[in-house]
């Protein structure tokens, strides 16, 4: 009778084993390795799913299916699902995403946008800050990928980060500024960064009818730049379309090159509409540069010329780069803004401060 008991004890371990033991073997699933700094174990392929626990990099998992995204492994001996994105499988020996998905790359500017995709035409989908730091899956187009910190993606640019190396260092001295001198006229050999002021979720000041201070900004930075590379310069665009950037990324990306002169492009606006006129600001090294430019506005456009100021604007206080920011005329006075949303004005400013470029440099 006992050994009849002792039987039955046994085959009901061997039953009850069979029941909680994972229906598919481990030789049936296939290995992978995690390439992400924290990775979340969950208890269903969901991202509202309860946290089991977490796997770090280098740390091995075996794989027996996937479902949208998701992999099913075990964690701890029961069923559990990780995001199949951050898994790299061990015997792909041609896989480099591996290594660099473990590079870290460090934020090093204030308020840094995190991009859905690698260009600013991508919407913003976070922010980061100086000292932020992250795990690196890819690089494209000066964009790096990087995993943020509840487990999704996103994209920041490279050159607000401690990884990028730009074409020439950031500590320029003043002769790296100088172009050289070109006994015709041209500016062949000048790099101008031109900056067209706001943008995207920012419309900057709003005018009569509606009238947006970054769609005029937009439009005139382009024909002042069409007139300063027919006069030989290289000219690169903050932004080329209707996005928002910050003004630290304004100035980053004006570090990026050997820019002789960073020019702002603005409208602008004042609570009493009789206010009006066109007026450039400057900070530190920027004064000769900016009366060049205004003095060749004022002979070149019939608006009221307020002169030179100085302006403790981040574009200028915080840019290595000589640099300038000009007030195209009031879009809250009439006046001004039937004259500046004229063709004929935008050509006559960007004529004129092609002018003021090439006599500060070349003269």
């Amino acid at each position: 009778m006992k050994n009849l008991r002792l039987l039955l004890i046994g085959i009901s371990v061997l039953l009850l084993s069979f029941i909680i033991a994972p229906t598919v073997d481990a030789h049936s699933g296939k290995t992978y390795e995690v390439g992400t700094s924290s990775l979340n174990v969950r208890n269903a392929p969901s991202n509202d799913a309860k946290i089991m626990g977490q796997l770090i990099p280098g740390d091995q998992v075996v794989v027996f299916k996937e479902l949208y995204g998701w992999a099913q492994t075990y964690y701890g001996g029961t069923e559990a699902w990780v995001a199949s994105q951050y898994l790299y499988p061990l015997e792909d020996a041609e896989q480099p995403t591996t290594t660099s998905a473990k590079e870290k790359v460090t934020v090093n500017a204030d308020g840094v946008h995190v991009r859905s995709g690698p260009s600013t035409d991508y919407s913003i989908i976070g922010y980061t800050t100086t000292g932020d730091t992250y795990t690196k899956i890819e690089t494209s187009n000066d964009w790096h990928k990087v995993i943020l910190q509840d487990g999704s993606t996103g994209w920041i640019a490279a050159w607000l980060t401690d990884t990028y190396t730009p074409v020439a260092s950031t500590e320029k001295t003043q002769a790296q500024h100088e172009p050289e001198q070109n006994a015709n006229g041209s500016l062949d050999g000048l790099n101008i960064v031109l900056d067209p002021g706001h943008g995207g979720k920012d419309p900057g000041a709003i005018g009569f009818n509606g009238v947006l201070e970054k769609d005029l900004t937009l439009s005139t930075t382009k024909i002042v730049a069409s007139y300063l590379r027919d006069a030989g310069a290289t000219v690169k665009v903050t932004r080329l379309s209707d996005q928002y950037l910050s003004l630290e990324e304004r100035v980053q990306f004006s570090s990026l090159f050997q820019t002789n002169a960073f020019i702002s492009l603005h409208y602008n606006a004042y609570p009493i509409m009789t206010v009006n006129g066109i007026g450039t600001y400057y900070y530190a090294n920027g004064q000769g540069l900016a009366s060049s430019i205004q003095n060749a506005i004022g002979q070149q456009v019939a608006l009221n010329d307020r002169g030179i100021h100085y302006g403790n604007y981040h574009v200028l206080r915080e840019n290595r780069d000589l640099a300038v920011l000009v007030e195209l005329g009031f879009i809250t006075n009439p006046n001004d803004l039937f004259t500046i949303q004229t063709s004929e004005y935008q050509n006559n400013v960007a004529q004129a401060i092609t002018t003021g470029v090439k006599n500060y440099f070349l003269n």
